[in-house]
């Protein structure tokens, strides 16, 4: 049982370990023989106590092992506060918890010899969790249920527990659980490099880094463009010649090698050399009077993928047609299904993270797949994966000033539905 338990545990929080810099596993247990530790695919691990453990360096990416701890502590908001001031704002701390409802389990495979160790004593329900998390300065990043039967029985033991884990109600009577939290806290204001996507975007080039504002860093813009028919890209290179530019921002230009606005997106990360990426659709819906908000969410600790939403306030004119509003909200719906994170729009273009955490998702891609031409949902799915934290900051889309919408909503709306069902398989499936 002990075993299947932990081959279980381990193969959730490796999913998303494996992209870590390093694992430590905290204060661990006198009973605890170490089998999950071990199991846990990541680069680097190691064992520490609290008393021991070393101030964390932003930007690192450190998982916390606590395994069961948290059953056995009369303080546990004492013990993440002491945490916490260890951790950086890049540490993720990975909470294994045991069921106290099924302590009448946990005592028979006590008595059997199955389990070693006391019996779990203090109770821990969802709620209280999140109550704790929020007075010692965490948030839950992701909280997973793990296993109703404690057994493989050749396997049918696991398809037995993948069936459970999706009904309601039923889902939350596991052995374990894993909560993962992010401590909330704020970052020092970093270099920029900011990515114009652009196609067949003349008109709007000279806005785009017109009306970036400024926000007390070094900024790096780096536009790429793909394949145009209106002399974009000679705009482009006037305008990256411009001295009242050139004086305030380092300008690239680069042209993408292959199609599609993940391509750009390769094409033009590849090249920044600053320590934030943002993406802003050249077509300029999404104001870049608008970026200091996305920044506050991100330098205030808010979360470290900051997606936009532009299905909150009303658009402007005939900035998103009705069938496309229509699709922008399923997929939204879907999308938060299957990754088990409210999201309010999926689709948005807008997004900032860390160039570290781009490389990360980079390794990520590798091995999911290489399936998504537009890119929107390639990085939900990896900020997702990776518990990045995601925060959706809320715009008013606004009505194109030069050219004409680019997608077409059946064929492209097609390719976002297989995207949308390989997250079903690859993700949610594989996951429970």
């Amino acid at each position: 049982m002990r075993k299947y338990l932990y081959s279980r545990a381990s193969h959730y929080i490796s999913s998303f370990c494996q992209y870590y810099d390093k694992l430590w596993h905290l204060d661990r247990c006198k009973w605890d023989d170490g089998l999950l530790y071990k199991k846990i695919r990541v680069k680097e691990k190691t064992t520490v106590s609290l008393a021991d453990f070393p101030q964390l360096e932003e930007g690192d990416r450190d998982a916390i092992l606590i395994n069961g701890n948290l059953n056995y502590s009369y303080d546990i908001q004492t013990y993440l506060e002491e945490l916490y001031k260890k951790s950086s704002r890049s540490t993720r701390i990975v909470c294994v918890l045991y069921n106290y409802y099924l302590s009448a389990l946990f005592s028979l495979a006590t008595s059997m010899g199955i389990r070693k160790g006391p019996l779990p004593k203090t109770f821990i329900t969802q709620v209280d969790l999140e109550n704790i998390c929020r007075l010692s300065g965490y948030e839950i990043c992701y909280e997973k249920n793990i296993v109703h039967l404690p057994f493989s029985l050749l396997g049918i033991g696991t398809l037995i527990n993948k069936f459970l884990s999706l009904i309601p109600f039923v889902k939350h009577f596991t052995l374990l659980s894993v909560a993962v939290l992010r401590p909330v806290k704020e970052a020092q204001k970093k270099s920029l490099s900011i990515l114009v996507p652009a196609r067949n975007e003349k008109g709007n080039i000279e806005n785009a880094v017109k009306r970036i504002p400024e926000m007390g860093v070094d900024i790096e813009v780096i536009y790429v463009e793909g394949n145009s028919s209106d002399n974009t890209w000679e705009e482009i290179q006037r305008v990256a010649q411009d001295e009242q530019y050139t004086k305030r921002f380092k300008i690239k230009t680069l042209q993408q090698p292959g199609k599609g606005k993940y391509d750009a997106v390769r094409t033009g990360f590849a090249v920044a050399e600053n320590d934030i990426l943002i993406i802003l659709d050249a077509d300029l819906t999404m104001p870049p009077e608008l970026l200091p908000q996305f920044m506050n969410a991100y330098y205030s600790g808010k979360g470290d993928f900051i997606n936009g939403s532009r299905l909150v306030y009303p658009m402007e004119g005939e900035a998103m047609r009705f069938l496309n509003l229509l699709g922008n909200k399923f997929f939204a719906k879907a999308l938060s299904i299957l990754l088990d994170f409210k999201l309010s729009d999926s689709l948005c273009g807008t997004k900032i993270l860390s160039r570290r955490d781009w490389l990360r998702l980079v390794e990520w891609r590798k091995n999911f797949g290489d399936y998504d031409p537009f890119g929107d949902f390639d990085l939900l799915f990896a900020a997702a994966e990776l518990k990045m934290g995601i925060i959706n900051v809320p715009i008013r889309y606004l009505d194109r000033e030069y050219g004409s919408p680019q997608i077409s909503r059946f064929r492209d709306g097609a390719i976002l539905l297989k995207m949308t069902l390989i997250a079903l398989f690859k993700i949610k499936l594989k996951n429970i």
